[in-house]
């Protein structure tokens, strides 16, 4: 019997685009899968003639040939995948099929594990808090943290020592199966063994089979200078230690920086305020702030200082992360307005500002200027 026309099988026509080939294959395939078709021989025949038509029409090559040729391309040993049993482009093609419906289910079976079960251990996580001037020096810390070591017994193996795991009788050590279904093969962890390939008949003591215990451990974590509140510092191989002696897993500090009493970052610049009095704002003055290198800096205050005035330190801020450069230190001024006035303070204060006139107070004095010119040309417009 004379095969149909590859393109008639799948219903698309010669001009159909690799996105609607794959549409129409998918909606053949799963109407004449032998998994809905229990029993029916015409439905076996149908689905694998529309997987040999799409094999041929989903490939370039293949498409081009058959455009020319027709079926005689794939004639004489030269059949859509290479002769008997379709060969390995057609294990990758059934693949594409069994995505179609199962999507990635399968993905999720496959097993970490390696030979005889070894798999790598979790990686771990550990939060660590620090000063502000810690972060500013840099430091060695020490962390004591509950982890999974290898078994110091059995040397991560699981058995008991003297004795050796055996093959798994069920998947012969490979630590998977294979279950047909239908067409298809599938493959899964061992349920015997678990996927370790090993059965342990004589498991040691000290870990119970599992090739590792736990316990606490202290480690010196080096924080350099400079680091910033959220940094991640990864430490390879101390996370914990893997199952039957596979690799250990990584441990990450996470860093988190205590908040400072005085001192806000932004980068690597600091920012404070300084409240100063009424006088030394109006006369003059200094005042000295500490710095985080452990110096005082000194800061002097110009005669008529406004609130909110702010004056800049070089090189007092924060290190910079794997630099020999520093931040600034912004220092900003804060008037305070006396309070708890004795009555002769009081009368000095009236008596100044019975004197004071524009020149004492250019700001507040233009202002005022300027919201009653405003006012005035309100009004004079209305009356206009």
């Amino acid at each position: 019997m004379s095969k149909r026309d590859y393109y008639e099988v799948l219903g698309v026509a010669r001009t159909v685009t690799e996105a609607e080939l794959k549409a129409s294959f998918r909606k053949l395939a799963m109407k004449w899968h032998p998994d809905k078709n229990p029993g029916d021989k015409n439905a076996e025949v149908q689905f694998k003639e529309i997987n040999e038509a799409y094999q041929v029409l989903s490939d370039s090559q293949k498409r081009a040939a058959y455009d020319r040729f027709g079926h005689a391309a794939f004639q004489n040993g030269g059949g859509p995948g290479g002769g008997p049993g379709f060969g390995n482009e057609f294990g990758d093609f059934m693949s594409d099929i069994f995505d179609t419906f199962f999507g990635d289910a399968r993905a999720g079976g496959r097993s970490p594990r390696g030979p005889g079960g070894r798999e790598r251990g979790a990686d771990m996580r550990y939060n660590l808090e620090i000063t502000l001037e810690e972060a500013y020096r840099g430091k060695t810390a020490s962390i004591t943290i509950p982890t999974s070591v290898t078994c110091e017994v059995c040397s991560g193996a699981g058995a008991k020592v003297g004795s050796k795991p055996r093959p798994c009788p069920t998947c012969g050590g490979a630590g998977r199966v294979r279950a047909a279904q239908g067409f298809f093969s599938i493959e899964r962890a061992c349920p015997n063994c678990h996927g370790r390939g090993e059965i342990i008949d004589d498991p040691c003591p000290n870990c119970g089979g599992a090739g590792r215990t736990t316990r606490e451990r202290t480690l010196s974590v080096n924080v350099p200078a400079g680091v910033e509140d959220g940094t991640r510092i990864r430490i390879a191989g101390e996370g914990e230690a893997g199952l039957r002696g596979g690799p250990a897993g990584d441990l990450y500090i996470f860093l988190s920086l205590k908040p400072h009493p005085f001192f806000q970052r932004d980068g690597a610049d600091l920012y404070c305020q300084v409240p100063i009095s009424l006088t030394s704002a109006a006369l003059g003055g200094e005042f000295t702030v500490p710095t985080l290198d452990g110096t005082d800096a000194r800061v002097k205050i110009p005669e008529g200082t406004q609130s909110g005035k702010q004056f800049r330190l070089r090189q007092k801020g924060m290190s910079v992360l794997r630099s020999r450069d520093v931040g600034d230190l912004y220092i900003q001024v804060a008037v305070e307005t006396p309070q708890n006035l004795t009555r002769r303070q009081r009368e000095l204060l009236m008596e100044f500002d019975r004197e004071s006139s524009g020149d004492t107070h250019p700001e507040s004095s233009g202002f005022f200027a300027r919201v009653r010119d405003f006012f005035d040309g309100i009004g004079g417009s209305s009356r206009a």
